[in-house]
């Protein structure tokens, strides 16, 4: 019988109730100054790079060079987050990382660095933050009970986002003092330095108190290629993922522009140097951290699609401003408003994605978010860069102004929702016994599972019955079809085909309360005393 769906849990809408958990508060602590670690790494590349080339293409490439790991790395990442040691796959990361920017420092100090150096390090670093990006989401969601989860995920963000506005700031100020005493190479190696500090402090944070070790199985080991086959099969079947995976992609590319573009706007437009510059990447953060704090009671008062709507709309008028206007007091107060909409939105499709996924998935559905995001987030930059070199800055703008009102055409094919807490609950499942177990890689394996009911009930049996359709697939199935038996009009027939033998037993772990509730459903339409006949067959040639 299926598990009884839990009750629905009381709503947090405050981010103090995270923080009142030690183990959390810690790991948000060092997670802020990661952050801001990396935000003075990524203003301090940017600005180099406007000032080694003057290439608007250049500069808008760091941006590439930073965020497209995630798209390569990303989803791999997640598989390995949900199959292996996490605690030394984000040590491992955090090291290698660490390395890159001691090379990178030195090189700049030296004077030996150019664009090229600039922007190999920086996309080795941005592989480092890729790989453990999933696992570190993950081990965010275990400290936590699930109700806390929104909550835990905006005070992140506002960490992450306060890093923006704290860190280009503090980059800016190290990186004009130290240039004035030895050049643009000294100021960027000066920033880069102080960069590192903020990596150990994670490394110490995650040494300390590890991930917990993933629970004891009796299932074959997924592999990588499976595991990454399994986590796209499961966004693409499963409505949900996929409707705030295509809007974040949809998002994130259009407002790329102005991210990738702000240098240039700062140095060209405005006249601004590296300080100025970095007050305009604090205004951003400024804005997305008071978001953060009112984001919960927002997001519940007007629900996701008018949220979203809003957002859009706003960023859309700040790109707008970047692009008319040359007076750098309009952008400031732009740049505030901005950043709140860009965090309000990005912050409600991680939570979406994230409360969404199962736990067996839920590492690879945090990558496809981290994917969807900053996958187009990267391209984008670098379409955005080449546009403004051939249109002129201007004109790139006003395209990704256009692109982003566009973006609300999107809410009526993929609408956004939370998952109920029944739809992502693993269901209690028996260990499967058969007459003769084949090997795990063997297959690929049909089931078939007879149904006989009063003919009367065909329509009702068949609407319960296609519900099922997306779960089978989205668990593992390549194949699903319902037959009615042309000999017996009472009897249907459901068949589904997988890939393997492991690929099954891992189908039926994968099962949710959800899904068991409807099976209950298709059980209360059997004729009396008749029961779910269930057959397997594996392929022998």
């Amino acid at each position: 019988m299926p598990a009884t769906p839990p009750p629905p849990a009381q709503q947090h809408t405050s981010i103090w109730v995270t923080l009142r958990h030690r183990s959390f508060r810690t790991l948000w602590i060092a997670s802020a100054v990661y952050f801001v670690a990396n935000a003075m790494h990524g203003m301090a590349a940017s600005w180099l790079m406007v000032e080694l080339t003057g290439s608007s293409f250049l500069a808008a490439l760091v941006q590439t060079a930073v965020f497209l790991p995630m798209f390569v790395l990303a989803l791999p990442a997640g598989v390995l987050a949900d199959t292996t040691d996490r605690g030394r796959l984000i040590l491992a990361a955090l090291a290698v990382q660490a390395v890159s920017v001691v090379v990178l420092a030195g090189l700049m100090l030296a004077g030996w660095g150019g664009p090229a150096t600039l922007l190999l390090f920086t996309f080795l670093s941005g592989c480092c933050t890729a790989m453990l990006s999933p696992a570190w989401n993950s081990a965010v969601g275990e400290i936590l009970p699930r109700d806390e989860l929104p909550q835990a995920i905006t005070a992140m963000s506002i960490a992450y986002n306060g890093a923006r506005a704290l860190g280009p700031a503090l980059a800016g100020l190290v990186y004009g003092l130290a240039s004035g005493l030895g050049g643009s190479g000294m100021g960027g190696g000066a920033v880069f330095v102080l960069a590192l500090a903020g990596i150990g402090v994670l490394a110490h944070d995650f040494h300390r108190r590890p991930p917990k070790p993933h629970p004891p199985t009796k299932l074959p080991p997924e592999r990588l290629w499976g595991g990454t086959l399994a986590g796209l099969r499961y966004a693409w079947h499963a409505e949900t993922i996929l409707a705030q995976l295509v809007r974040t992609a949809a998002y994130s590319a259009a407002g790329s522009a102005l991210w990738a573009l702000l240098p240039v706007i700062g140095q060209q437009r405005l006249g601004l140097g590296a300080e100025g510059f970095g007050g305009l990447m604090a205004c951003l953060g400024t804005g997305a951290v008071a978001a953060g704090l009112t984001i919960g009671p927002l997001r519940q008062r007007l629900g996701l699609e008018r949220l979203i709507a809003i957002c859009c709309v706003v960023f859309a008028a700040v790109m707008a401003v970047a692009a008319l206007s040359r007076w750098a007091l309009p952008v400031y107060l732009a740049l505030v408003a901005g950043g709140g909409a860009w965090m309000a939105v990005m912050n409600t499709f991680n939570t979406a994605t994230q409360t969404s996924a199962p736990p067996w998935v839920r590492s690879r559905a945090t990558a496809m978010h981290v994917l969807s995001a900053l996958g187009p987030f990267a391209l984008g930059s670098a379409l955005w860069g080449a546009v403004a070199g051939l249109l002129g800055l201007q004109t790139a703008l006003v395209l990704a102004t256009a692109l982003m009102l566009a973006n609300l055409l999107l809410a009526r094919r993929f609408p956004l929702r939370m998952g109920a807490p029944h739809e992502v609950t693993p269901a209690p499942f028996t260990d499967l016994l058969v007459a003769d177990e084949p090997d795990p890689a063997a297959g690929p394996v049909a089931v078939e599972l007879s149904y006989r009911i009063d003919a009367a009930q065909a329509e009702t049996f068949l609407a319960l019955a296609i519900q099922l359709k997306g779960p089978r697939q989205r668990d593992g199935a390549t194949f699903w079809r319902i037959y009615r038996d042309l000999d017996d009009a009472g009897r249907f027939v459901e068949r589904f085909i997988v890939t393997s033998w492991a690929d099954y037993l891992h189908q039926r772990a994968r099962q949710t309360v959800a899904d068991q509730a409807i099976e209950a459903q298709l059980r209360e339409l059997l004729l009396p005393g008749e029961q779910v006949v269930m057959q397997h067959y594996i392929a022998e040639r």
